[in-house]
């Protein structure tokens, strides 16, 4: 759980907040996510939604899809000796990193954002958090 902020280099690197290295010291996957952001799971963690992932009938084209967009974006990567991970380039490009991020700790995952971008989000969030709170009483989630 959590919010950070952490600059980029000019080299790509990226600063893992201290809280969450544990977790990622046998090395971690990050991939495009979803809305523009990028997702960083341990391997166990990548392991598992692989497998889900794996189980999806390829007659589904959302699943399809999904499995591209995630696998083909997702590269595995080790914390060097100053907690940082080397963001590859065509993933700062599709979340539009550049200088400043924000590291979100989102249940069983990292989020990173550009932080323009996580402000946005998070302000129509938080605009909206009555109407999601709605929808999500339905599946019996709040």
């Amino acid at each position: 759980m959590g919010e950070f902020e952490h600059s980029l280099d000019e080299k790509g690197r990226l600063a893992i907040p201290a809280r969450f290295r544990s977790r990622f010291a046998d090395g971690l996957v990050i991939t495009r996510g979803l809305d523009r952001c990028l997702f960083v799971y341990t391997l166990p963690d990548w392991r598992s939604l692989a497998d889900k992932l794996g189980r999806l009938p390829l007659t589904k084209a959302d699943a399809r899809a999904f499995s591209r967009m995630l696998f083909s974006g997702a590269m595995e990567c080790q914390l060097d000796s100053q907690g940082r991970i080397v963001v590859p380039s065509y993933l700062r490009q599709y979340a539009g990193l550049s200088g400043v991020a924000v590291i979100l700790g989102v249940n069983n995952r990292l989020e990173i954002w550009d932080k323009g971008s996580w402000e946005t989000t998070r302000a129509m969030v938080e605009e909206q958090g009555g109407q999601l709170a709605e929808q999500l009483a339905s599946l019996g989630l709040v």
